[in-house]
């Protein structure tokens, strides 16, 4: 369960989902600030408001063929095989994920664009309404939360910028015309100035009432990803800008000790997260609130029917997602993010228990293994499993962990990276400062140079399932140690497709069913849905 404070502070978003509403300014159904005039006086006031703008980062995040998919079926680390006795065919949409053959029709192609823009449509709803007096704040604390739905606004762009590339601005909530399209580059530029010209504006706060919302260091965290990715988005590199943004936060941190890596990575990611000191920007979950049926479904989403019985869920799992093996062959086996990031081997009727869990179809036990055959079979106890996020014994299907988008071992790895990129010393320091926890028992692995981080990836590239194999590597991958890095670090969190991207492997390599694609595939194109509703958009290229 989640403090108090932070129920308080959410009450907005909870009532999206159908939960009793906190008070009368919020509609029961939508979470849409009502027409009726509205003086919020408290903090607590100001949350009721707001918050309701930050319900669709959850969703285009973490809902049914959300964001988090988007990044992680599409790339290297994971893969969602058809499973015998259990499904997950669906169409092949999972296998056009894999295989990087999307359509306009597909469902995970709309839900990023259709989710993403709900949040857009609730700041520009909020803002309109504050213009109006509708809501009426006066002075700064007008300013403040105009400031944050603006950035708020800029950070869903961050998605769009991303996944589609070229995509309208729109700003104005009365606005009945169609939007014209921006080129990336324009909306590049938008997220920047609507950042920094806000930024001032935010507070400093990193929790209480402003959990799980923008503050200034979750700004410049944002500013730091738009400028990491400055040259793929914009076609010009922003390496020292990155840096600086990175240093703000560092800053802050090093003096407030608000923000730091924790001792253990586990604590990020366990069911009570909301009090880590390095989680930076969390999406806050609780099952009792959250009620939407995929709304946080991890478990459900990897783990083998049996295993309902050893975590005591109420809903038996799907058994579907599980971990590329090259992937998971490119650990160390002294690493432990390996062996608490995944759930492998012989499974139990409870979790730390003896008891083996038999499997339904009377073939011995759940034995999780490595290897997987190919995209279009797999056996219930093929494949690693998801396990990063602690999976609470007697979960609904909703998890409670709060999602950290962003966190202070990103901070770290950001600076890093542009530091190496701009051929500037010390990126070996901060990888191993976020190494050291990894390997505890191991010290002397911990430590990375810089010249280390610099080599290729130990990634094994090529075709490997029983349709074909064929031999790529990854020694000829600029950086690509630092890429491995990445991966190690961040696996699971629904990042992986925008870092491969940057390190331009995307769709110049091969890994498990998947072939090398087109270009064009770094971009998602536009939903069918949307280019039917709206003439002015022009399909990206290759679709």
């Amino acid at each position: 369960m989640k403090t108090k404070i932070n129920i308080l502070g959410l009450c907005a978003i909870l009532t999206f989902i159908g939960a009793t509403s906190c008070t009368d300014i919020i509609d029961d159904s939508y979470g849409k600030v009502m027409s009726e005039k509205y003086s919020p006086k408290t903090e607590a006031d100001i949350s009721y408001v707001v918050n309701a703008a930050y319900v669709s980062w959850r969703e285009t995040m973490l809902l049914w063929n959300g964001v988090v998919r988007s990044q992680e079926l599409a790339a290297d680390q994971d893969v969602l095989p058809a499973r015998q006795g259990i499904g997950w065919v669906d169409g092949y949409i999972y296998k056009r994920w894999h295989q990087h053959q999307w359509t306009t029709e597909d469902d995970g192609v709309k839900q990023g664009w259709e989710r993403t823009y709900s949040g857009i449509n609730a700041c520009n709803r909020i803002l309109s309404q504050i213009e109006e007096n509708i809501i009426e704040v006066t002075g700064e604390t007008r300013d403040n939360l105009i400031a944050e739905l603006k950035v708020l606004r800029a950070s869903y762009y961050y998605i769009l910028v991303d996944l589609y590339g070229n995509v309208p601005i729109v700003t104005d909530f009365k606005d009945e015309s169609l939007p014209q399209q921006a080129n990336r580059q324009d909306v590049f530029n938008f997220i920047i100035n609507e950042i920094t010209e806000n930024m001032d504006h935010l507070s400093e706060t990193p929790r209480g009432y402003y959990y799980g919302r923008f503050n200034k260091w979750v700004a410049y965290t944002l500013l730091a990803k738009m400028y990491l990715n400055a040259e793929v988005w914009m076609g010009t590199p922003a390496w020292d800008k990155c840096i600086e943004a990175c240093d703000k936060v560092i800053a802050y941190a090093e003096s407030s000790k608000e923000y730091t890596l924790e001792t253990n990575q586990k604590n990020v990611f366990i069911t009570n997260n909301e009090n880590s000191k390095e989680i930076i920007f969390a999406l806050p979950f609780d099952h009792i609130y959250v009620t939407d049926w995929n709304a946080f479904d991890f478990h459900m989403y990897t783990l083998a029917p049996e295993q309902q019985e050893t975590y005591k869920l109420l809903h038996r799992p799907w058994g579907g997602v599980c971990a590329t093996p090259q992937f998971i062959r490119t650990f160390d086996d002294d690493d432990i993010r390996l062996h608490e990031n995944y759930i492998y081997g012989d499974q139990y009727t409870s979790v730390g228990g003896s008891e083996p869990l038999m499997r339904s179809d009377g073939k011995g036990q759940i034995n999780y293994v490595l290897d997987v055959p190919n995209i279009d079979e797999s056996d219930v106890c093929d494949g690693y499993r998801w396990g990063k996020f602690e999976y609470a014994v007697g979960s609904t299907n909703v998890l409670s962990n709060d999602w950290p988008l962003f966190r202070y071992a990103d901070i770290l790895m950001m600076k890093a990276e542009a530091l190496m990129r701009s051929d500037k010393s010390g990126a070996g320091q901060l990888v191993t400062q976020v190494r050291q926890r990894a390997f505890a028992n191991n010290p002397e692995k911990a430590t990375v140079t810089d010249d280390d981080l610099k080599k290729g990836s130990s990634y094994d590239y090529g075709r490997r399932d029983t349709y074909q194999t064929t031999q790529q590597g990854g020694s000829d991958i600029k950086y690509g140690r630092f890429l491995d890095e990445l991966g190690w670090e961040f696996c699971q969190e629904g990042r992986r497709r925008q870092d491969m991207i940057r390190f331009g492997i995307f769709t110049t390599k091969s890994w498990f069913s998947h072939d090398v694609s087109d270009n064009t595939k770094k971009l998602y194109p536009i939903p069918n849905s949307a280019m039917l509703t709206n003439s002015n958009l022009k399909q990206n290229p290759g679709y």
